[in-house]
């Protein structure tokens, strides 16, 4: 069951519109939109700073190359949803898949507490960064900040109940 004061989970990102019939071309940040972008399913719109500007329900949804083509109820005009444009789609917790066991969402990495394989603490996630390479973590640590890949060659274990990454750190990146 999800954490009734979980915030919403972004699931993607208003491109701009498709077309003249209100269809709007969405950037997915989710690894299964099929999934996520239901018709029938209330999807909120955040702005920037995730501020809510608005909930829509979704009457059509397609794939179309890496993106999505989604069509909300009661926007059937082009001029109806061109100020959509750069805002956010999100969705509550429990309408997504449960989490496997060691996944964690990305925006929720913030906070946790960063700790070695001899449980030396290292410090604080304090932000994620969406990466060419993939996600990476910013730590802040006793001294300094500094940058790890999100892959599983250096994190070794999340524990989402204590908050918590165990990681390898390369040789260096400390000293």
């Amino acid at each position: 069951m999800a954490d009734a004061a979980a915030p919403p989970i972004v699931v993607g990102r208003v491109r701009k519109p498709h077309g003249l019939k209100g269809e709007l071309a969405i950037f997915p940040l989710t690894d299964d939109p099929a999934a996520v972008f239901v018709v029938g399913r209330a999807i909120q719109l955040r702005d920037l700073g995730g501020d809510l500007v608005g909930e829509v329900v979704i009457e059509q949804a397609r794939i179309y190359h890496r993106e999505c083509l989604l069509k909300f109820k009661g926007h059937d005009r082009r001029e109806a949803v061109d100020d959509y444009r750069q805002l956010f789609l999100a969705v509550a917790r429990d309408v997504l898949a449960p989490l496997e066991e060691g996944e964690v969402y990305q925006q929720e990495l913030v906070g946790w507490a960063v700790r070695d394989e001899a449980d030396e603490p290292l410090g604080i996630v304090s932000e994620v960064y969406d990466l060419p390479q993939g996600p990476t973590i910013e730590v802040q640590g006793p001294t300094r900040e500094f940058m790890l890949p999100f892959r599983a060659e250096y994190v070794k274990q999340v524990d989402r109940a204590a908050r918590r990454l165990v990681v390898t750190v390369p040789k260096g990146l400390l000293e």
